[in-house]
């Protein structure tokens, strides 16, 4: 179940901090507790829904390798099993005791370690602009500072606050009442914290939205809401107000793409996610993001993905699926 594998150079992982003994052992502890949770709430491999608009949860019951993905900005912290994210020659370790964070609607490839045994168990956290706005407002009066350089992704070691958190956010998903009354203010605190975890600084830079990263980030919304149009290099660095080459060189620096690559990239994304959790045909879906014909967007899909449309919706049919919320039984609920 392989994508298109990736070119890359000499790769460097992302440093974190190793959390203490004592830490790493409750921390452990309650990923545990979390992942069973999890267990319960999506027993289907693939994406499930929850309670909560911004909340999905995450299984996998397979490895896999270097699959192109595409997230939105979100926050994924993983109870159960290990993945890796690879964005230009860095390397982004998300498990039990390391968070994944994107600023931006990031395309990128990742591997999974999972087995059938120990499947791999997440919640993925999209960010709200509005909930984000009100804490960037209430720390920068509190008097932190941005001194750090913004980024589109990160990794970063989760903590017990943060670990605890997480736990009594899914605790509440498991019942509907606790999800509408609780929910948003754990998910608020969830923020919060990552805000001003050990990377908060360059997460709190980069959704300010200023300078050059901060036009990216404006073109990158303009192009997510409007992919399916025909976008012209030239009028998104007009509509930021950069010239054509100060455009490509921010780009790249923020995507490790260039804006057509980028675009590609989520128009073929969409298309994969139309034909696996629409069940469109491939020629239908290349219509719906933008393509004239369906001779050009197999061609490009193959290229991108490494398989025709048909044999990738046959391979990532599983792992893209997306499941409606689990109604649970009052003996699981119990549990």
């Amino acid at each position: 179940m392989t994508s298109a594998r990736p070119v890359f150079g000499t790769l460097r992982s992302v440093e974190t901090i190793q959390p203490s003994k004592r830490m790493r052992a409750r921390i452990e502890e309650v990923a545990r507790k979390t992942a069973r949770l999890i267990g319960f709430l999506a027993p289907e491999e693939g994406h499930t829904l929850s309670a909560l608009e911004h909340v999905r949860l995450l299984r996998s019951n397979r490895p896999l390798r270097m699959t192109a993905v595409l997230y939105d900005p979100s926050i994924v912290i993983v109870c159960q099993g290990r993945k890796r994210g690879f964005l230009g020659d860095e390397v982004y370790l998300y498990d039990a005791f390391n968070y994944l964070v994107l600023s931006l609607p990031l395309p990128f490839f990742s591997e999974t370690e999972a087995t059938i045994d120990e499947p791999l168990l997440a919640i993925s956290l999209r960010l709200d602009g509005a909930v984000l706005a009100d804490l960037l407002l209430a720390i920068e009066r509190g008097g932190a500072e941005l001194r750090a350089q913004p980024r589109g992704m990160l990794s970063t070691p989760m903590d017990e606050s943060l670990a605890d958190a997480t736990h009594r956010l899914v605790t509440a998903l498991m019942h509907p009442l606790e999800a509408q009354v609780m929910g948003p203010s754990i998910l608020r605190e969830i923020y919060f914290r990552v805000l001003l975890g050990p990377h908060g600084g360059a997460l709190r830079t980069a959704l300010n939205h200023q300078g050059g990263f901060g036009r990216i980030a404006s073109a990158l919304l303009r192009i997510q809401a409007d992919f399916a149009s025909k976008l012209s290099v030239s009028d998104l660095a007009r509509e930021v107000h950069l010239s054509v080459p100060a455009f490509h060189a921010h780009f790249k620096e923020v995507t490790h793409k260039s804006p057509l690559q980028y675009l590609k990239a989520v128009r073929l994304h969409q298309a994969r996610l139309l034909m696996i959790r629409d069940g469109v045909t491939a020629a239908h879906a290349a219509a719906q993001v933008g393509y004239a014909g369906s001779s050009q967007f197999g061609r490009e899909f193959k290229r991108f993905f490494g398989r025709s449309p048909l044999e990738e919706v046959r391979c990532m049919k599983q792992p893209l699926t997306l499941s409606p919320r689990k109604e649970l039984t009052r003996y699981e609920v119990a549990l």
